[in-house]
């Protein structure tokens, strides 16, 4: 066993990579006595581990982690995006095709949010687009009951704070009204929480709909609701500045994963 700080990775950074479970997850398994490393058992997550030890969850061998995957979901509203729901709401994770292999999800949508949601195998890459110093432009479609003016639009192109919280400029156009409705487009980089609703709640009128459309490079396009498509790995590779493996893994014959019908 590893023991020295310096070489190879925290025993849940592994766990992570691998696909078993997210870091905090992987902590909480340590904690509970189900990680053993090297026929041991171990109960401390502060571990450093490297390719030579031989890891097991409830007595399972956990493998090489598989290269990065990145998965397009076209989230429906009514779900809620966490693993599990201290109500009893159904989540996401409950909703996904039965053949995808355990993934963690990039952000979050609010329960009422559809459209774009990412997925992926990796626990690296969802802490990387999470951050914003990533940057990257998300954009959505807007429904709000009422209308509101282009002087209201202007406060939150310039930037607005809502009970005492700041948002960053956004990127808004108004693109039509239909009947008691009105429909715009708003594209921002920091997605903090609900930002969009408080922002417009803060112009008086109301979110009756949103749909996520882009992350980034990513877009939902015509995928439906409670649909998955696995993203290209060179497209993964190259969006997340990675090298090719010399044998890269297995893909799909077929991109787009069949809704799981309950």
């Amino acid at each position: 066993m590893t023991q020295a700080p310096s070489q190879g990775d925290r025993i849940a950074k592994v766990l992570s990579r691998a696909g078993i479970a997210s870091r905090r997850e992987a902590e909480r398994m340590v904690e509970a006595g189900r990680v053993s490393v090297n026929g041991k058992v171990i109960d401390s997550p502060a571990l450093n581990v490297t390719e030579a030890d031989k890891i097991t969850v409830d007595g399972k061998p956990v493998g090489a982690p598989d290269e990065p995957r990145i998965w397009l979901y076209h989230k429906p509203a009514g779900l809620v995006t966490t693993e599990r729901d201290e109500k009893g709401r159904e989540t996401v994770f409950d909703a996904l095709p039965e053949n995808l292999p355990r993934v963690m999800s990039v952000g979050r949508l609010d329960l009422n949010s559809e459209g774009l949601l990412l997925l992926t195998n990796d626990g690296g890459v969802k802490r990387k687009l999470e951050l914003p110093a990533t940057g990257w432009l998300r954009r959505y479609r807007v429904r709000i009951n009422g209308t509101v003016s282009e002087a209201k639009l202007d406060q939150l192109r310039e930037g607005i704070t809502v009970e005492g919280v700041s948002y960053q400029p956004m990127i808004v156009s108004f693109d039509r009204q239909q009947g008691a409705n009105a429909w715009l487009t708003v594209a921002l980089r920091e997605g903090k929480n609900r930002e969009i609703r408080r922002a417009m709640e803060a112009l008086d009128v109301k979110v009756n709909r949103l749909i996520r459309l882009s992350y980034g490079p990513f877009q939902l396009g015509n995928l439906r609701a409670g649909e998955a498509e696995e993203v290209k790995r060179r497209v993964v590779r190259d969006q997340l500045g990675l090298s090719e493996k010399a044998k890269p893994a297995r893909v799909r014959k077929s991109g787009r994963t069949p809704i799981r019908r309950r």
